[in-house]
């Protein structure tokens, strides 16, 4: 009866470094939501709770997702990378395809299914991370060579990138690459090839940000917002606005005027100035702060994982969200341009809220099995 009693503990012991704050992470997120989107979804949608069910809904099937993914055996995960990846690159091949993507602002990043839409682009995140913490754990001391750290995962990597820019989606892109250089870099990659890809990369990008006007438009607005203060501006300057009448203890929960029309979507990308607006400084400060926890035990279970794939599995998934805090609140705050990308588990949208609940149950299953 041992081994059975055993197997139970294993079944419901999690770490609690890593359950805790994603739990407060995902209450905060659906009072941000509610109080961000009540207002609007009333006027759109006739129904003041239509996002906070919907996302809800998201939650419960993230959390159970995440139980199922931590106490998938070790054995799985290896065999799961190139399913993976192969799923991913269909599933963005499909959206180039004329018609099969949803096309919002512009943009096709996006299925539409029975009601719901289904945003690729985070799925192949998650392959990506599948796949170089694979790989690179196979090439051990070889990552150190041109051809075998560098170019495969480059390759793969790129094709994604590649991909994932046709939709048009550049911020996405950049935090691939971002992440990529990172990984790489923990793994072992020739540090002169890395700057070398660094310095190659960078006129890519700034092409690219010439190349399409909006870029260009935001990268302006970035430089001097209050030029164009009913335009370009408007977004960020109503971001500090939020922030700034938020002082220390905010204005109370709901009672936030930017959400009233001001900041466009509030409840996606900007959704933390809301936050900063209501809660204050300090609910800000248990914002960054919970997410710091996350990210710092992340790192410490890729330090103690069991074996090499799995750790760089774990440093690869809490690599991206800690990214993605990152940008999403620079972009809030006025300190990087303003980019499309939602902050993990706060910002209302399913895919982003259960790929980012399925990351922590492989970083679970991994702390499970030191």
């Amino acid at each position: 009866g041992c081994s059975m009693d055993e197997a139970k503990k294993k079944y419901f012991e999690y770490d609690y470094l890593l359950l805790v704050p994603t739990l407060l992470l995902l209450g905060l997120g659906l009072v941000a939501i509610y109080s961000a989107s009540s207002f609007l979804a009333e006027h759109r949608m006739g129904d003041s709770y239509y996002f906070l069910k919907r996302q809800g809904m998201f939650c419960l099937v993230g959390l159970c997702l995440m139980i199922f993914t931590k106490n998938i055996p070790s054995t799985i995960y290896p065999r799961l990378v190139y399913p993976l990846l192969g799923i991913s690159l269909f599933l963005l091949m499909l959206l180039l395809v004329p018609g099969v993507g949803a096309k919002i602002g512009g943009a096709s990043r996006w299925f539409r299914i029975a009601g719901f839409s289904f945003q690729p682009s985070e799925l192949a995140k998650l392959a990506l991370a599948f796949y170089v913490a694979y790989s690179i754990a196979k090439k051990g001391p070889a990552m150190s060579s041109f051809s075998n750290g560098l170019v495969p995962h480059l390759l793969i990597a790129g094709a994604f990138m590649g991909l994932i820019l046709l939709q048009p989606d550049l911020g996405t892109t950049i935090i691939i690459g971002c992440w990529l250089v990172i990984v790489l870099f923990v793994g072992g990659v020739n540090l002169l090839h890395l700057v070398g890809l660094m310095l190659l990369s960078l006129p890519a990008v700034l092409w690219l940000v010439h190349k399409a006007d909006y870029r260009l438009e935001r990268w302006w607005a970035f430089l001097n917002p209050w030029d164009d203060p009913q335009g370009l501006g408007f977004q960020i300057i109503h971001s500090f606005l939020a922030i700034g009448s938020g002082g220390v203890l905010g204005v109370g929960l709901g009672n936030s005027k930017q959400k009233l029309f001001y900041l466009p979507e509030p409840h996606t990308d900007f959704i933390l100035s809301i936050v900063a607006e209501e809660l204050g400084l300090v609910g800000l400060a248990v914002i960054v702060i919970l997410f710091g926890l996350l990210v710092v035990r992340g790192i410490q279970v890729a330090l103690r994982a069991p074996d090499l794939y799995s750790s760089y599995l774990a440093l690869g998934v809490t690599s991206f969200l800690g990214l993605e805090v990152m940008i999403n609140m620079g972009v809030v705050m006025g300190l990087l341009p303003t980019k499309g990308l939602t902050l993990p588990f706060i910002s209302y949208g399913g895919s982003s809220l259960v790929i980012s609940l399925v990351s922590v149950g492989i970083l679970l299953n991994i702390s499970s099995r030191r």
